[in-house]
């Protein structure tokens, strides 16, 4: 939990958690927002709570009158440490992508618009599971009304591009300017001034795909001098492989979360499957993610990890550190 919130965010907090309808969470998710401090510290959990608002609208629009216009809709369900949506043009290799960093098997086929519904899979990095959502493409003349709404609930996103064709920052630019006029935004880096809760921004890497294409280093530099102010840049190649090991890297550090394992007293350390939480989180929300009755009946709790002395006693309130291990001693 970012630090120096006020006591009326902790009680408005409480109030969140008790809360047992659509409407009432709502609520005092705008109360949280009004009263979380806006600076650069809590810029990922003002994202958060604008993607909880999101969601909770939508949710209170399909009770009030069915489904919502426009058609067709699709909801992914999250998996993993975070959900990361592929972005894209037409034909930048989306779907390559997928199909070399996960377990998906998506169809891909050397013309636009393969990609018509969510094809999602699950990336590993390390020992972390994220999940990835390819996308149908997004064009001036092409742009399935229901994308907005699965990018908005997303965690991160990666903007693809193709290093073989000449147009490829005017194909950026084009998707972008789509995404903006539904109210969702793609950024390098979260805003902090922005008070505006029907615009989502999401924060994003460009991935600069087919690097090993004739003249894509040309190509990249152009990129580098449009786009290169906005996003981070990522040259790899789905085709080959290259650079797909930084791109894993890059999509875990996005999600802004660590890693955190836990261990039975007297027991070896379980790292089979690492809890993951926000960055800032505490020894309590590591509780309150094992179990929501777990914050009464913690006790103490011991740390090995960033910052302390192995097997370290630490308070409820001591922050977590990326691969951290806690032992917690219940009543």
């Amino acid at each position: 939990m970012p630090a120096n919130l006020p006591p009326q965010y902790l009680k408005v907090e409480e109030e969140y958690r008790k809360a047992t309808t659509p409407g009432a969470r709502l609520e005092a998710l705008r109360e949280l927002y009004r009263l979380l401090p806006k600076h650069k510290g809590t810029e990922k959990l003002q994202s958060d709570l604008k993607q909880k608002m999101s969601r909770l609208r939508q949710e209170l629009e399909r009770g009030k009158g069915g489904a919502k216009k426009g058609g067709l809709s699709h909801h992914v369900p999250a998996e993993g440490a975070g959900q990361v949506v592929l972005v894209g043009g037409p034909n930048v290799g989306k779907s390559t992508l997928l199909a070399a960093l996960t377990n998906a098997h998506p169809e891909i086929a050397p013309y636009p618009f393969t990609t018509r519904a969510p094809q999602p899979g699950i990336m590993m990095w390390q020992d972390v599971p994220i999940q990835l959502v390819d996308l149908p493409p997004i064009a001036p003349e092409f742009f399935e009304p229901w994308v907005p709404n699965v990018i908005r609930s997303a965690d991160a996103a990666l903007l693809v591009v193709d290093l073989s064709s000449d147009d490829v920052a005017e194909v950026a630019l084009a998707v972008l300017d789509r995404l903006a006029a539904a109210h969702t935004e793609l950024v390098g880096e979260l805003p902090y001034d922005v008070e505006d809760e029907r615009i989502r921004h999401l924060k994003t890497i460009l991935v600069a795909n087919q690097r090993d294409a004739d003249g894509a280093a040309d190509r990249l530099e152009i990129l580098g001098e449009w786009l290169g102010p906005r996003f981070p840049i990522l040259a790899v190649s789905g085709r080959t492989g290259q650079g797909l090991e930084s791109l894993r890297t890059a999509a875990y550090h996005l999600l802004g979360v660590v890693r955190v394992y836990t261990k039975v007293p007297g027991k070896p350390v379980d790292r089979d499957r690492p809890f993951t939480l926000p960055a800032g989180s505490t020894v309590l929300d590591l509780a309150r993610e094992i179990h929501r009755d777990f914050e009464h009946s913690l006790k103490s709790a011991r740390l090995w990890g960033t910052g302390v002395f192995d097997g370290q006693a630490v308070k409820r309130d001591h922050p977590l550190h990326d691969a951290d291990v806690v032992e917690f001693h219940v009543s």
